[in-house]
């Protein structure tokens, strides 16, 4: 493991843990080493944070009710799901094309600065589209336009922001404030969709543009009266050749970066593709239309913000728990794609957003902490250019599943790829970590768990 920070304050030990095996990460070790365990909302002490977090609560509510708005309108447009995924393609496209060099440019750039352009761009964006949809002049090629912009400048403002806030709280606050910050982004679900819903059905979706729009001026506003003298200083990387090849070198060296990486790829790709699935779900198969794709939403943002939550008050980020919630989460999906009635999917959305909610948390946490913060921004760019960057390639496939097959089909199918690669890289972590299956007896319970190979032998001969 690098060097990262927190890396030397490493928690106490576990008694129920058996300790990792000491020349590779194990899927039972820690990835994340945070201090102590904090109070749930401790890093709202800190006042530059408390300023990012409530900008961020106004502005994804925006978000939620721009995302609601752009898919129903997209299919109202065209009557496609496909149509629904090649705009979430769209959106996600640059990230995959560009990600990586966004994340150099994070690295290279001060933070805030390079926040107040990237927000800016998109509300001038949402802006726009609202104009186009209030005037009667959208067509799904603005939509397309609009969805391409948001995701240039993502390129720059997700790596910017993630890696912005161990600037804001330090490394003994930062699983804290990275699980307020997906619980903050999760809480807006519960607004921003049922708001979207409303607005859809009453006088249209390019209010909830113009709404997402205006919502930028609360995290601009914040991150003009931030203090700079108290944030934490992280030394930018110069400007040189093979930076971009540096970052990528970096991850593929140490497994527990690379493989995280790789099945969030998976999940991200397959898996997260949730507007094309519950559209599909409210339009075709229980003809429910916008109420039911937004409480679909709605109650998933309920599971998320607990999961969230959970992390927050999580006091490490173990590497066996993204591969357990990760293979949970797709046998749930395939569970959901089952279901005969509305209603019982729609409560199953809860846990599929805690899970989900978990495998986005624990990966995002245990990369920060692992990760030296020269190289930060480059890792964290590549982290979100393979979970958001699989989109462009994931959503037209199951967008054309689920127009082919059936919603029930495409869901199903994205579950099975989830759970299959949590199955797959649990066993490459238990391998690469000199680990064995362990099954047994604790306190009365069966309990089954990853040990390492010289411990489990001692037992063998202690029996």
């Amino acid at each position: 493991m690098s060097s990262g920070p927190g890396a030397a304050s490493a928690p106490a030990p576990d008694p129920h843990d058996s300790p990792p095996a000491s020349d590779a990460p194990a899927s039972d070790a820690p990835a994340a080493r945070p201090a102590r365990k904090s109070s749930m909302f401790s890093s709202l002490k800190v006042r530059n944070y408390r300023l990012f977090f409530m900008g961020q609560v106004v502005s994804n509510i925006g978000t939620w009710m721009q995302r609601i708005a752009q898919d129903w309108l997209v299919l109202s447009l065209t009557g496609s799901s496909a149509a629904v995924g090649i705009t979430t393609a769209l959106q996600f496209l640059p990230m995959l094309l560009f990600g990586l060099y966004g994340g150099v440019l994070v690295d290279r750039l001060r933070k805030r600065p390079a926040l107040l352009v990237t927000q800016s761009s998109m509300a001038l964006t949402a802006i726009a589209l609202a104009v186009l949809t209030l005037t009667g002049h959208v067509q799904v090629w603005h939509v397309y336009v609009a969805a391409f912009a948001v995701g240039l400048a993502t390129v720059v403002d997700n790596p910017a922001r993630q890696s912005f806030v161990s600037e804001l709280v330090g490394p003994g606050q930062l699983q804290n404030a990275v699980s307020l910050n997906s619980a903050n982004f999760q809480s807006a679900r519960l607004v921003g969709p049922a708001v979207a819903g409303i607005l859809i059905t009453g006088v249209g979706t390019g209010y909830a543009f113009l709404f997402n729009g205006l919502s930028f001026i609360a995290p601009l506003t914040g991150l003009l009266l931030m203090r700079a003298r108290e944030l934490h200083v992280v030394e930018r990387a110069p400007r040189a050749k093979g930076q971009l090849r540096e970052g990528v070198r970096y991850v593929t060296g140490r497994p527990e970066l690379i493989w995280p990486i790789v099945l969030v790829g998976f999940v991200g790709t397959f898996a997260f593709n949730f507007p094309v699935y519950l559209s599909a779900f409210a339009d075709d198969v229980f003809h429910a239309g916008a109420g039911a794709y937004s409480m679909f939403n709605t109650l998933m943002a309920v599971g998320s913000v607990a999961g969230a939550l959970l992390a927050a008050r999580r006091g490490t980020a173990r590497l066996r728990l993204l591969i357990a919630a990760a293979l949970v989460f797709g046998t749930l999906e395939i569970v959901a794609a089952t279901t005969p009635t509305l209603w019982m999917f729609a409560l199953l959305m809860v846990p599929l957003g805690l899970f989900g909610m978990t495998v986005n948390v624990t990966t995002n946490t245990s990369i920060q902490m692992s990760t030296d913060p020269a190289m930060r921004g480059r890792v964290m760019a590549l982290y979100m250019m393979v979970f958001l960057g699989g989109s462009p390639v994931g959503a037209p496939i199951v967008g054309w599943i689920t127009d082919t097959y059936g919603a029930r089909v495409g869901l199903a199918a994205g579950g099975a790829v989830a759970a299959l690669a949590a199955a797959v890289i649990g066993l490459i972590l238990a391998r690469v970590g000199n680990l064995r299956l362990s099954i047994g007896w604790h306190g009365g319970h069966p309990r089954v768990r990853f040990v390492p190979r010289e411990h489990q032998e001692e037992l063998a001969r202690a029996a």
